[in-house]
């Protein structure tokens, strides 16, 4: 305020000392004059401080505006490393599992492969047994047959050769040991 008085002061120094009659008479002069009083007036009910204050106090809500604004955006990257290296885990733990599936399919076929080899295996010694079970079967009939067949033969023969009470206990006898060797 006091250097706007000088000023004004030394412009009125200055003339030629018509001052007065030159000066007041222009508008230019009275605005100057009223800037003045108003710009002391708002530096008198303390308008510049006032002024002031908020523009500092807007400074600090921008600058906290600022600091949380940077502080969200570390928060988001660390949240989004944090995301990256669960989906990249989850990632290794399911290339881990499609693994682990692949082995166990490739151990359950081969398992199941030697499972009917041995089935195989099994069937056939089954059915080699019942063919030798049944040979031997066939073998007891036909030995069982023919024994039939010789006893009946040799009781002809004996009973055409051989006659009487002699001959028949002979036959019987005869037939019993054969059958019991032949059995």
């Amino acid at each position: 305020m006091t250097s706007s008085i000088l000023a004004l002061a030394a412009v009125a120094l200055k003339g030629d000392g018509n001052f007065l009659v030159n000066e007041l008479g222009h508008a230019t002069f009275w605005v100057m004059i009223a800037l003045f009083l108003f710009l002391g007036g708002a530096a008198y009910f303390g308008v510049f401080k006032k002024v002031l204050a908020m523009l500092d106090d807007r400074a600090t809500a921008i600058g906290k505006e600022l600091e949380d604004a940077k502080a969200l955006k570390e928060e988001a990257q660390t949240l989004l490393a944090s995301y990256q290296r669960k989906r990249k885990e989850a990632e290794e733990e399911a290339q881990e599992i499609i693994a682990q599936a692949t082995r166990e399919a490739k151990n359950l076929a081969k398992e199941a492969a030697s499972a009917l080899d041995e089935q195989i295996e099994r069937r056939t010694a089954m059915a080699e047994q019942k063919i030798a079970s049944a040979e031997t079967q066939a073998l007891n009939e036909v030995r069982g047959i023919a024994a039939d067949v010789a006893v009946a033969a040799a009781g002809k023969v004996i009973a055409e050769q051989v006659k009487g009470a002699k001959a028949d206990e002979l036959i019987s006898k005869g037939i019993d040991e054969l059958k019991s060797k032949l059995h």
